[in-house]
């Protein structure tokens, strides 16, 4: 099983809202997920709750980041 860090949407209809979450590669977007590690608010363009540790763990045990998450995660001066 494959893990992947990415990107799930909430929030209402034109306000989104992502959870930076570890996911199976092959599951949907908003489908089940193993953890949630952060929440990005990009009308704000701001992280909010991030899970550092969790991040690390996840990182070391070979999850894989997806490019809009690595460059969210970059950008907030996480990674």
């Amino acid at each position: 099983m494959a893990l992947r860090i990415r990107l799930s949407r909430y929030g209402r209809r034109h306000h989104p809202i992502y959870r930076i979450v570890v996911a199976d590669a092959k599951a949907p977007r908003d489908g089940k997920v193993v953890d949630v590690i952060a929440t990005y608010d990009p009308v704000n363009k701001k992280l909010i709750e991030v899970k550092e540790d969790k991040l690390r763990d996840w990182l070391s045990k070979g999850a894989e980041l997806t490019d809009r998450a690595k460059s969210i995660l970059k950008n907030a001066k996480i990674l």
